[in-house]
This record gives C-alpha cells, structure tokens and sequence, in this order.
C-alpha cells in the first residue's frame, strides 16, 4: 500500500516527466526557426519564411500544452511538499523567480509579436523577435537547471538552527554550481536533438510521400546539420556530466554502473547484465576493462567507490548526523553556549543524514543498530532502475546518432531521397528523443534519492502532512487532465503535420476518402514556382 510519501513522489514523477514531454522540443525548434528565419532574411528566398511560419506553427501547439502543464508541476511545491518550500525555499525560489520574472515573460510575450508581427515588422525586427524567443526559451531552462543542480548539490547556502531553515549566503556559489553548467547544456543540447529528429523525421514522411519536395528536402538538410552538431555536444557533454558525478554524487554514480564493490583502478564499466541488491552483484555481466575509470576519473590510476564502502561512508555520517541532531535539540531549548554552537556547526553537514532515522525512530540521538541499518540501507537507491534507465538513454542516443548522421551524409551528397532506408529510419526514429530524454531525467532524480536535497533533506522529512484520499484525488484529476492534453496535442500535431507547409500556400484541401490530405491542383502545378528561384 502506497502511503503519503509514496503518492507523492508519483504525483511529482508523474507531472514533471510528462512536463518534460514538451520542454524539449520547444528548446530545439527555437534554434531552428532562428536558422530557417535568418536563411529567409539573408537569401530573399520566400520558402524560408514559409518554412519558419510552418515550424512555427508546430512549435506553438507544443509550446502552449507545455506552459499549462508547467503551471500543474509548480504547484506541488505548495500543496505535496510544504515542508522543502518552508526548509529551502529562500534558496530554491531565487532562480525560480528570476526565471519567470526574466526568461519566461521575455519569451512568452516575443511569441506574440512572432505570430502576429509579420506584416507589421520588418524583416530583421522580426528575426530579432524570433532570436528572443529563443534566447528566452534557454535563458529559462538555464535558471530551472540552476534550482536543480541546487538540489543536486545545495551549495552556497547553510543551515541556521534559530530558523530552521536553510539559507544562501552565496549566490555566486548558486549561480555557477558546476552541476548546473553541465545540466545546462546537456540539457539544452538534448533538445535541440529532439527539435531536429522531430523536423527530419516529418520532412522524411513528406519525401517518402512525394510532396512538398523542396520544402522538405531543405527542413531536412537544415535539421540534419543543426542535430549533428547538437548530438555530439550531447555525447561530450554526456561524458563530462559522468566526470562531474564521480566527484560530486559518488552514490548515484555506483547505482547507475552497478559498481557493488570498489575495484582495482582503473575500473571497467559494465556495459550489460542484471543487477541483483540483495547479494550485490551483477548476473551475467559484460564489463569493459578500464572504461568506467576513465569516465569517473579521468586517470588510471583512481579508484571509483563501490557502493559497500560508501554505504560504510554513510553510516558514519548517520552516526554524526545523530549527534548533530542532539547539539540541535540543545540549542532549540536554549542552551546556546558557544561550545554548543561550534560543536554543532563542526557536524552540522551531516544533520541530514540523522533525518534519515526519522521513520524509523522519533529519538533520533537513541536510534537502535537495527535502525541504524535501515537508513543505511535507505541511503543508496535502487540499482536496477537506474542502471537500465541509463543504457536505455545511451542506446537511443547511439541510435539518433546514426540516424542523423545518415541524414547529414545524404544532404552532403544532395541525395536525400535517394535511400529510402535512411528516410524510413528517419520517420520512425521520431519518439527516439523522448525516450532518451525521459530516461535520461529518471536517472538524474531517482538517482539522487532517499534525498529531495542531496545529504540536506530527505525525502520522507519534505512531504506535506496530507492523507491518502487527498492525494488520490488529486492524483487522479492530475492524470485525467494530463490524459486530455496529450489527446489534444497528438491530435493537433498530427492533423497539422499531415497537411503539411501547403496549407500556408493555399488553405484549402480536398480529402479522399482514405482522409488523406491531398494538395490542390493550382498548388501541384505551381509548387513553389518563381518564388525559390
């Protein structure tokens, strides 16, 4: 039976992967509406503009279901997870703040004057609106990364005992956590893939299709380009994000490559098998030699921790975590001598590891062997989960890789319609980035779990005291609402999609009776005619 914790983390799991269904794209198709437009502005050619207002139209659809989806995810910090707002909020609510005050009033007004100021700006005034509602876009995904990576690693903020609460006494330190700049363009950079296989495998469903030829063959050569670039970034910056994990989250690190026991260096990485918790060890492994060394270390000759000796680590840290927690209670009783104070502020940093006890015991400083070991046990996550989700990431990201760079060799070779296998790949390569993203997104949050901040606030102390039948109410109105827009979306995607950039030449269509969009006839004859030459 889930209890309110649990129910909690679904509800937020729930509404913040499928709020991320859309983010992505709308991160990718900015870019690439900025490249279509300043091709339109550059070369006079009319296909261009077309092409940008086409993307455009797809972009806003996803654009639009994404903000009101956003607006559910936000509001659980008040309503599921009272006590993280009360505990962290002065710290997590800056970037937050600046991010809607800043980032998303800038791009959601510039989208306004995108779609309707056409015909009342100039060429380059509305370029320059476009670059705004892409520079908007990242600038708001930068200062959401920032209040993640917080969470990831809380630097630049400490614990006052006579608030209770954490505070920042380093925005700098918040700022450029090194956490958040590799989420940042990782992050970034897996969207403008999505962005880019979205716009290649439609122009690949034109092409396979016979129609709209010159359209499609140009979204596509421009999407291929723009994704190659961004797929490596995603590789490098992949593998950078690794580095930063061997450093920063040793725990989450172990669980994602199974690492039970600490090798030899350089450590090999375990490209497959299946994990086993209860005798910590991997059946049927295949290992690399020397890889996951290189990754987590950069170096032969550091070892990576395996999760036997970092579970030894913890239960230290529990034990200083309980004594921190009874210097605590002291100076909330008023006892605030200044050896009390320099005793508690010499293990404060472990305070969150004795809140590991809470469900367990109400006295922590009294906590058993036996509930020791079961917060012990409760600080490393899950292993299986994380360790597929992640080569589900990987195996779909290689997959894109060879897709797009298919896609780039044919548009090289000025045959795009020539191989109809890279075209098909194309198309059905579609929900790839999602997927990879998705899993992507799993990791990184599971992977920090039993923690809501990491070694600051667990899980378990975060949640608001609601009941059950709240929750599964809500729960349930969450996922009904969320069940309509992905109907409306998908429906509004695919209809657009099928009738494809025509509609902005003519508007009007028959349809056979197999609800196949067909172009008119002045349209198949003029097919561009004049305006591209």
């Amino acid at each position: 039976m889930l209890d309110v914790v649990d129910l909690s983390r679904l509800q937020f799991a729930l509404t913040a992967m499928f709020h991320f269904l859309f983010v992505p794209l709308t991160l990718g198709m900015t870019f690439l509406l900025v490249i279509m437009e300043s091709t339109y502005v550059l070369t006079g050619k009319k296909i261009y503009k077309d092409m940008t207002k086409f993307w455009g139209k797809l972009f806003a659809i996803n654009f639009a279901i994404g903000v009101a989806t956003g607006l559910t995810f936000e509001f659980q910090f008040g309503t599921n997870w009272s006590y993280y707002s009360h505990y962290v909020g002065d710290i997590f609510g800056v970037p937050l703040a600046i991010e809607a005050l800043l980032a998303f009033f800038l791009e959601s007004t510039m989208i306004g004057l995108f779609f309707f100021g056409w015909d009342r700006l100039s060429k380059r005034q509305h370029l320059a609106v476009t670059c705004c509602v892409a520079f908007g876009s990242n600038m708001s995904a930068l200062f959401i990364l920032i209040a993640n990576a917080w969470m990831q690693n809380p630097k630049g903020a400490t614990f006052n005992f006579e608030t209770m609460r954490m505070e920042m006494v380093n925005f700098t330190d918040v700022l450029f956590n090194p956490i958040a700049q590799v989420k940042f363009v990782h992050t970034v950079s897996s969207g403008y893939v999505c962005g880019s296989m979205f716009v290649i495998g439609i122009s690949a469903y034109y092409l396979l299709k016979g129609r709209d030829i010159d359209f499609a063959k140009r979204s596509f050569t421009i999407a291929a380009s723009f994704g190659l670039f961004s797929i490596i970034s995603v590789m490098l910056l992949g593998d950078e994000s690794g580095y930063e994990l061997g450093h920063i989250q040793q725990t989450k690190l172990a669980a994602i490559e199974a690492e039970w026991h600490t090798e030899s260096a350089p450590a090999s990485f375990t490209a497959f098998g299946f994990p086993n918790q209860e005798s910590m060890e991997t059946d049927y492994a295949i290992k690399i030699p020397y890889l996951m060394g290189i990754i987590a270390t950069r170096s032969l000759d550091t070892p990576v921790k395996g999760i036997d000796d970092l579970k030894k680590e913890n239960e230290e840290r529990i034990r200083n975590g309980m004594v921190a927690y009874g210097l605590l209670e002291k100076l909330r009783s008023g006892d605030k001598t200044t050896e009390n104070i320099a005793a508690f502020n010499n293990v404060k940093k472990d305070l969150g590891y004795g809140l590991l006890l809470k469900p367990y015991t109400e006295k922590v400083v009294d906590a058993t062997l036996s509930q020791i070991q079961k917060a012990v046990d409760d600080s490393i996550p899950k292993v299986w989960p994380l360790f597929f989700s992640f080569r589900i990431m990987v195996a779909a990201g290689f997959l894109m890789f060879t897709i797009i760079g298919a896609a780039f060799i044919q548009s090289c070779r000025h045959k795009i319609t020539s191989n109809k296998l890279v075209l098909k790949a194309a198309l059905l390569g579609i929900p790839l980035p999602w997927l990879a993203i998705e899993s992507g997104w799993f990791v990184a949050e599971y992977g920090r779990q039993p923690w809501a901040v990491s070694e600051v606030l667990p899980v378990n102390i975060a949640a608001s005291q609601l009941d059950t039948s709240q929750l599964l109410f809500s729960l349930s109105l969450v996922i009904g609402l969320y069940i309509l827009f992905l109907i409306a979306e998908s429906y509004l995607m695919i209809k657009f999609a099928r009738l494809g950039p025509s509609s902005l030449k003519t508007g009007r269509y028959y349809f056979e009776q197999s609800d196949k969009p067909r172009n008119i006839v002045s349209y198949q004859v003029e097919a561009y005619a004049g305006e591209n030459k």
